[in-house]
């Protein structure tokens, strides 16, 4: 979502994983440990007590994936306290449990709002690795990534059958007298547009004063798109023309989450995001050329391993320079969008455009779906992005 000057982009309180952080099978004392440990000790992370972190990380994600999902199963995702005095927990505290109730009620809620607009799941699936875990005395930093699938329910020929993301989370877990760890806190890095099964809306990209400009040179001001559906026909030519727009959604669905090496990626550089330099490069594989100069010039567009110009990387000036080049018109209604076309959002309404996205497929009842960077998504529809940020402004582009 970046833009440089640039505005680029119930819980169970019962969760209780079981870990050894003494003689485990196959684990052996990490040196300096016994047996005996007291509740006086520093508690340590092996590899057993790194799994239960792992275990926990999966168990609250998986909840929140199955509540868009209807799964009501109490306790499915839980494993029970073990009992020997030699092992320790990995559990939820209890405001973080409330806070994952809370987190659950709003996916329900959501999932309700997606079912009137039609799109329902038949199935989930996420998956949870440790990427690092780092220990101060008794409080332990864990990051993951998550990797999660939503199967469309009613997936017809030609649709995509599922929508999935992969993204990271920091963990915090505190330790108590005991030894037992204790998770207080769930935070999301990515700093892009929150998942489906996350229901916290996304901060504003951060905003820096406008450059003065003389009116003949003022930036074309992009009219919103309405979200009401159905929505009047305009259909895309994608057999001929300029353009490849099969060959820019190619592209996005194999580099959504496996990066192009050719590229920078943007992604975590505290500027918002890689969501636009991600649409540009689509749009460039399917036929957009480089209109070479100044990088800070909007009227200009080129990006490659070394230079990319602000327009080829930021929400507002891609904006800018589609609309002025001519490249792309605006539509009416995001519904009208086919393969190849943008669109991008505005989160708070503040003039200023935080996200952009492009189209891979269209299904034949006339619903978009789009894929893109800062939360790496694939095949996600627009009726799930409206659903999860129905205040927000709205801008669609015909490529």
């Amino acid at each position: 979502m970046q833009t440089r000057g640039l505005g680029r982009r119930g819980s169970r309180a019962s969760i209780v994983v079981a870990t050894a952080v003494a003689v485990a099978a196959g684990v052996g004392l990490l040196p300096g440990q016994t047996a005996a440990a007291t509740e006086h000790d520093t508690p340590r992370v092996d590899a057993t007590t790194r799994a239960g972190f792992q275990r926990l990380a999966t168990a609250v994600l998986t909840d929140r994936t199955q509540a868009l999902v209807g799964d009501t199963r109490t306790g499915a995702r839980a494993q029970h306290r073990q009992t020997t005095p030699a092992q320790k927990t990995v559990t939820l505290s209890p405001a973080a449990a409330l806070h994952e109730r809370a987190v659950l009620d709003g996916l329900r809620d959501r999932r309700a709002r997606l079912a009137a607009l039609g799109e329902t799941y038949s199935k989930g699936a996420t998956s949870v690795t440790v990427d690092a875990a780092d220990v101060n005395g008794r409080r332990a930093t864990v990051r993951v990534t998550e990797t999660t699938t939503l199967t469309y329910a009613k997936a017809r020929r030609a649709e995509p059958t599922a929508t999935g993301f992969r993204a990271h989370h920091e963990l915090t877990f505190q330790a108590d007298r005991r030894g037992d760890w204790l998770l207080t806190a769930v935070r999301d890095t990515d700093g892009g547009q929150p998942t489906v099964n996350q229901v916290t809306g996304p901060a504003a990209a951060p905003r820096t004063a406008a450059v003065p400009r003389v009116a003949a040179d003022a930036p074309p001001n992009a009219p919103r798109a309405a979200t009401t559906w159905p929505a009047a026909a305009s259909p895309k030519n994608l057999t001929t023309g300029a353009y490849d727009y099969k060959a820019m959604a190619a592209y996005a669905q194999k580099y959504w989450r496996n990066y192009n090496p050719a590229y920078p990626s943007f992604d975590g550089a505290g500027a918002g995001g890689d969501c636009t330099n991600f649409v540009s490069q689509s749009l460039k594989a399917g036929g957009w050329k480089h209109v070479p100069g100044y990088v800070y010039d909007w009227h200009k567009w080129f990006g490659n391993a070394d230079i990319q110009s602000h327009s080829f990387v930021g929400v507002n000036e891609f904006s800018w320079f589609a609309l002025s080049s001519q490249r792309v018109t605006s539509l009416a209604n995001v519904y009208q969008m086919d393969i190849g076309d943008v669109l991008q959002i505005d989160f708070d309404k503040d003039g200023s455009k935080d996200h952009t996205m492009v189209v891979t497929s269209r299904s034949a009842q006339g619903v978009p779906y789009l894929t893109y960077h800062s939360v790496n998504t694939y095949s996600r529809s627009v009726t799930s992005i409206l659903a999860s940020h129905p205040t927000a402004a709205y801008y669609a582009y015909r490529t």
